[in-house]
């Protein structure tokens, strides 16, 4: 007597709920579609506050993504490499922008840098004010995003183990050395993919932006806020831009899934 087996292992209960996920994220993006003015698509998303609004987001979210490298590397590195007291603690709250709601972080990041802030007063003497500026922005936009490279790039320097490093150690290698021959040639994938979910986290933010850097057209003004404001005077003109967004986070998932591929 044989026994029937699917041949996936999966049960085949799974898929009904599975199906209804999959419909429960298509169908609203369906939606959108549906309700784009595709004769006037160009012309809905080439104004001029769209395209500034545009330029000044890829240009902030490109800043904020350097940033993310620069200082999230030697963070998966401090929590991934070492041991020390208070460790897990650290590591909950790095990883706190990631469930904490985004409003939250503006306000934490205004009596932070604000003029009425903890170094914002400082700063204001030195002649610099950083609320309600593009610098702003990029601090929002990184403040978001840089949990995503940390969780990415530790997660990588735990599965290459530190095999390799020890090896290049102890045939003389400086550990300057051995992080840029060794461990960072090792986890470049987890690195890229790190940088690319940063870029689209920054590219959408929102809230820290709205209530930390406001909304100065040219200045401020990022996509995610343009579609926000164009929702109440152009609907059109919102649902188009929001499928330039759609648009690229899909081209985003593409990138972060093809540097995974390659390197399995």
């Amino acid at each position: 007597m044989t026994t029937r087996q699917q041949p996936s292992g999966v049960p085949r209960w799974v898929f009904i709920p599975a199906a209804l996920g999959a419909l429960l994220i298509v169908l609203p993006l369906a939606a959108m579609a549906s309700r784009v003015e595709w004769g006037e698509f160009f012309s809905l998303i080439s104004s001029d506050s769209s395209r500034a609004a545009l330029w000044l987001s890829l240009r902030t979210s490109a800043v904020s993504t350097l940033l993310c490298v620069v200082l999230g590397i030697p963070m998966a590195l401090v929590l991934a490499r070492t041991s020390f007291r208070g460790q897990t603690l650290l590591r909950s709250l790095v990883l706190l922008p990631l469930v904490l709601p985004p409003v939250v972080g503006g306000i934490a990041l205004l009596y932070t840098f604000g003029r009425r802030g903890l170094l914002g007063e400082t700063i204001e003497v030195l002649g610099l004010q950083i609320a309600f500026s593009t610098t702003a922005v990029i601090i929002a936009q990184t403040f978001v995003a840089l949990p995503f490279m940390v969780v990415s790039l530790e997660g990588a320097l735990r599965t290459a183990g530190h095999r390799y490093e020890t090896v290049a150690a102890t045939l003389g290698a400086r550990p300057t050395t051995v992080l840029r021959r060794v461990t960072l040639p090792l986890v470049l994938p987890g690195l890229a993919a790190g940088a690319v979910l940063s870029f689209a986290r920054a590219l959408g933010e929102f809230g820290a932006t709205i209530t930390f850097a406001g909304s100065l057209e040219g200045v401020t003004r990022t996509l995610p806020l343009e579609i926000y404001l164009q929702r109440e005077s152009d609907p059109d003109a919102a649902v188009a831009l929001s499928l330039v967004l759609v648009v690229i986070a899909v081209l985003v998932i593409g990138l972060v899934r093809g540097s995974r591929s390659s390197a399995l």
